[in-house]
């Protein structure tokens, strides 16, 4: 039985079931993030997952970034809801897992880094579209960023990192996805040319390399490379994700299913999944994953999961807090001059 999302006819399943995929994926790749080490395949599917995810979920949404929103809307979408998620894994963090933090707004918890940057690449991309080679400087400065040891901070490192694939997505027209269909073959070529590479470099390194290479968050010193290193690996890192968020289309359904609400309600499931997520790594439970059993059931709770933050509940708070009424003050107009 298929779920009624929205009777307008115009509505893009494609990109619906896509976002739905994407979703899944950001649940189970946080879920296995704590034991994807303890065995084979949780390890492969921890690689496969964070070299495509969220450059493919960003992607999405630049291009669904193309009309543009006001400041007032941008706060009401995405900064109210970041400071009231900040707020619950504070008080998750400190009364409920005992985890030790602060109460600060410039250092995102969790997975809330995606807002901060959501919000400030809306903000600077009508302007910085503007400005001729904008892609190759966005690229440029995601490379350069990886020499700087930011941290957290504003999520400035993630923000500049992954703002190439939201600047791809501004600029992609839905008939290209035709195209993409039709050269899959190339892209699936591209993207594992690309692995055979950064698969060559693993084995001569002994396996130093981590999935961390793809969060864009650390800097090419924390990941115990050196500068030469980091960034060609960063800029494979590129190509790959490009390769694969694009060789994914060919398996992405175009018609609705019943699992498309997923990704019309991927916020609600964004935003609560971490939550659940904290209370189970502070429990311990999460690194004990290693048999086949337990690597079945800790997929089967994720996809669980996902569907039961999809559901009425958490969709609807998730929306009541982004509805609230922002009001910014009106510039003064401009004084009109007198005339004698």
């Amino acid at each position: 039985m298929k779920v009624k999302i929205m009777s307008t006819k115009s509505r893009n399943y494609f990109l619906d079931n896509y976002k739905a995929f994407l979703i899944l994926l950001v649940v189970i790749g946080h879920f296995i993030e704590p034991c994807y080490t303890n065995n084979l395949f949780l390890t492969f599917l921890k690689w496969i997952i964070f070299s495509f995810h969220m450059p493919a979920f960003i992607f999405i949404s630049g291009y669904f970034s193309k009309k543009e929103m006001g400041l007032a809307k941008l706060i009401q979408k995405l900064v109210i809801p970041y400071f009231v998620f900040e707020l619950l894994y504070y008080f998750l963090y400190v009364f409920v897992i005992h985890k030790e933090t602060g109460l600060y707004f410039n250092r995102p918890k969790f997975s809330l880094w995606y807002l901060m940057a959501l919000f400030f690449w809306r903000i600077i991309t009508p302007y910085f579209k503007k400005i001729p080679g904008n892609i190759l400087i966005a690229v440029t400065g995601g490379l350069l960023i990886g020499f700087t040891q930011l941290g957290n901070f504003f999520s400035i490192p993630r923000t500049l990192f992954f703002y190439p694939f939201f600047l791809a997505g501004y600029y992609f027209q839905e008939s290209w996805f035709d195209i993409v269909r039709r050269k899959w073959k190339y892209f699936t070529a591209g993207w594992a040319g690309i692995a055979l590479v950064l698969g060559g470099w693993v084995l001569l390194t002994g396996n130093k390399l981590s999935p961390l290479i793809f969060y864009g968050r650390y800097s090419y010193e924390d990941m115990d490379l050196t500068n030469g290193w980091g960034l060609l690996i960063r800029l494979a890192c590129y190509g790959i994700s490009f390769c694969v968020l694009f060789g994914v289309c060919v398996i992405i359904p175009r018609k609705q299913h019943f699992y498309s609400i997923l990704g019309v309600r991927t916020m609600s499931i964004y935003l609560f999944h971490g939550l659940m997520y904290s209370i189970l790594k502070a429990g311990h439970v999460l690194e004990k994953v290693d048999t086949p059993l337990e690597t079945c059931l800790l997929l089967g709770f994720c996809i669980l999961l996902t569907f039961a933050l999809a559901t009425e509940l958490p969709f609807r708070f998730v929306t009541w807090i982004s509805s609230f009424p922002v009001r910014l003050p009106k510039c003064p107009l401009k004084s009109k001059k007198s005339t004698v």
